[in-house]
């Protein structure tokens, strides 16, 4: 039995329903169909599921779609409306109209929704089995990532390019006369990543003593000996995967302790990389980072390694497995980052990180990329 029939079946519910727009990464996985309105998707136990959409979108939905498509009128909204002007009781009684009394929702599902279907039906919570069946990728996905991966690795590595062409003046980057910003490299990359139809957001340059805080975005000219951190996880936006990659780099000279921090970090990437297959857990593999730090004399609390060695990716930058104190047992299909990091405020921040899926016996890294500090 199917996960998502088999959870219908535990709860003694009717249905699996999801409210939501195609922004929702459990609706975008369950549908295949993208819209910026909500729309009801519906499962039965052993039945192919089916979305309730506007007239306007049938022919779409139809083409794009791996559902069964049922418009609004065919499942009685508008005869609905007729007695009932709230929008949240409409909608409800139309989804028991067309799901059954008893519905099964996810976690993230719309509180006034809920309240409203309450009125009419029992609802019982999820406990989060598509996000569940996400975690475990098809060789498609795969696929689909790796490719996502090489762009980001062309994106990338244009921004190598902008940075070793720079010019050290007055300890400030210089790029044809100009200096060279944060705002720059990434306005760089995000362009390339247009071109072979991915965008980014919050993509990380940082620099100096930025770079100090893990996820601080990076703003103002880049600084010739510091260390320059870019992470960069961009969206493929015709079929909603993400990938994940970050480098360190310093044009110039770096300090004493970021080239060991860096020495260090690279050493207890690849230690981790080794230790990945089915059947190791996410909490193991971070213990090994940290005990591998402390040997070495780096913390791992408020200084030092101060978070998870990884995550999950895929229709969500994060999302399970989780590569951490928490995280549970690995299984193949999995794609997972490995990303240490270490940061010293005073000093400067150090960090690297890979995308690849786990595998029965190990790692199959997807990011094939230089590791040079330097520049």
């Amino acid at each position: 039995m199917d996960p998502i029939s088999e959870a219908i079946r535990k709860s003694g519910t009717d249905a699996y329903v999801v409210y939501a727009n195609s922004r929702d990464a459990d609706m975008r996985y369950l549908t295949h169909f993208t819209t910026s309105d909500p729309f009801v998707f519906f499962r039965r136990k052993g039945e192919k599921g089916t979305i309730i959409i506007s007239q306007m979108e049938v022919g779409r939905a139809s083409r794009e779609g791996i559902t069964a498509v049922m418009t609004r009128a065919e499942a009685g909204l508008p005869d609905i409306l007729k007695t009932e002007k709230d929008p949240y009781r409409a909608t409800a009684l139309m989804i028991a109209g067309q799901a059954g009394k008893k519905i099964l929702v996810p976690p993230n599902f719309p509180v006034a929704l809920a309240n409203a279907l309450g009125e009419f039906c029992s609802v019982t919570v999820d406990k989060g089995t598509v996000l569940s069946m996400r975690a475990k990728k098809t060789r498609p996905e795969i696929q689909c990532m790796k490719n996502v991966q090489n762009v980001t690795q062309t994106a990338m590595r244009h921004a190598v390019s902008l940075i070793r062409r720079a010019v050290p003046k007055k300890g400030i980057l210089h790029l044809e006369g100009k200096p060279l910003t944060s705002e720059y490299i990434r306005y760089s990359m995000h362009c390339i990543l247009l071109e072979h139809g991915c965008s980014a957001e919050d993509t990380i340059v940082s620099c100096g003593e930025d770079t100090a805080i893990p996820h601080m975005t990076g703003s103002g000219p880049l600084l010739a000996d510091e260390p320059i951190i870019i992470d960069l996880f961009p969206l493929h936006e015709k079929s909603g995967y993400y990938a994940d990659m970050t480098r360190t780099f310093v044009k110039g000279k770096p300090s004493p302790e970021i080239l060991e921090m860096y020495s260090a970090l690279s050493e207890a990437k690849q230690l981790a990389i080794s230790q990945v297959k089915s059947g190791a857990t996410g909490a193991d593999l971070y213990q090994i980072v940290v005990d591998f730090f402390k040997d070495r004399g780096y913390e791992s609390d408020t200084r030092g390694f101060v978070h998870n060695l990884g995550h999950g990716v895929g229709l969500q930058i994060h999302e399970l497995p989780t590569v951490g104190p928490s995280g549970k047992t690995l299984d193949a299909g999995n794609v997972i980052t490995i990303e240490p990091g270490l940061y010293y405020p005073g000093i400067g921040g150090v960090r690297l990180e890979d995308i690849g899926a786990v595998t029965k016996n190990g790692f199959d890294n997807f990011t094939v990329f230089p590791e040079d500090l330097v520049v």
